[in-house]
Parts: structure tokens; C-alpha cells; sequence
């Protein structure tokens, strides 16, 4: 099996889980946060729908150079906007990786600040620990927040107490 169809695979079932979650997220409650020094859930939620993009980023680029790249948040306050910025960047993330071959995959990506390197890796390290388990990071932060606005917990690997029989 091709790299990229492992990949794709993955990227879809974590989606999955991820749009339920953000489907849930309440507009209302977009300032809210747990702490002074969180993300706001708006922002957070923004975040998370932003991660796919990072696939070609990753595959189609050789670096990330924030000194170079101006970051402007984009995801919308809306629960529509959010959702369809996410699967807009999901899209664009699996046609990406369907054009990827295994040779492309193993080529090194850099992540920099100028001349500060964060990281060199293969692109497929980058997908995997990097994009992969960023997404499933800021979703589990995200299931935090959920849960202290008693908002109910989707199914995500398993059941959960609000979604005892998946």
C-alpha cells in the first residue's frame, strides 16, 4: 500500500471525529476559556479546523519560515463558517495527499524562524506526528472545554458517558 492511501485513511477517520466535535461547539460561548492563559473556544475551534490545511503545507513545500509567512486566523465565529472552513481544508488536504507519491513523502520538510530551525524531518514524520497529532491534541483540549460548558461528548474512539452506545 501506497503511503499516502495510509495516510488519507487516517486523516479521514480523525476528520470524522473532529467535525462532531466542532459541530458542537456553541457560537454563544465563543469567549469563553478555562483559564487566563487558554485559548479562547473560538479560537480554538478555529484552530482546529485550520490543521488540515497543514497537509499541503507539508507535502507541497520543502519549509515553513514564519519570518516569512504573514498568519492571518481564518475559520469564522460561525458554527457554518467553522464547518466549512474545515472541510474545505480537509478537501484540499486529501487531494493533496492523493498526488503525494512515497518518494515526495520522504523528503525533508523544515519548520524556522529565520535562521532559527524548530525541526527538519521527512514530510511523512511531519504528517504523522506533527499535523496528525496536533489535530488530535487541540480536539482533546477541545472535548475539555466541551465538558466544563457541559456540552455533550460525541463518540470519538469509543463511547463516552454522553454517548454510552456510540
Amino acid at each position: 500500500m501506497p503511503l499516502n492511501e495510509a495516510l488519507i485513511a487516517e486523516l479521514q477517520q480523525e476528520a470524522a471525529a473532529t467535525r462532531k466535535m466542532l459541530e458542537r461547539v456553541p457560537e454563544k460561548s465563543n469567549s469563553w476559556k478555562p483559564h487566563e492563559k487558554s485559548m479562547d473556544l473560538g479560537r480554538l475551534s478555529q484552530h482546529i479546523s485550520e490543521i488540515p490545511m497543514w497537509v499541503p503545507e507539508t507535502v507541497d513545500k520543502d519549509e515553513l519560515d514564519f519570518a516569512k509567512e504573514e498568519y492571518t486566523p481564518k475559520g469564522g465565529s460561525t458554527n457554518e463558517e467553522l464547518l466549512k472552513n474545515f472541510d474545505l481544508n480537509l478537501a484540499n488536504a486529501i487531494e493533496c495527499l492523493k498526488n503525494a507519491s512515497d518518494e515526495k513523502l520522504m523528503g525533508n520538510w523544515t519548520m524556522r524562524n529565520g535562521e532559527k530551525v524548530y525541526f527538519t524531518m521527512p514530510k511523512i514524520a511531519v504528517l504523522r506526528g506533527f499535523v496528525m497529532s496536533h489535530l488530535i491534541h487541540h480536539r482533546g483540549q477541545l472535548s475539555v472545554y466541551m465538558r466544563m460548558l457541559d456540552i455533550p461528548l460525541p463518540s470519538v474512539y469509543g463511547p463516552t458517558a454522553d454517548e454510552p452506545d456510540m
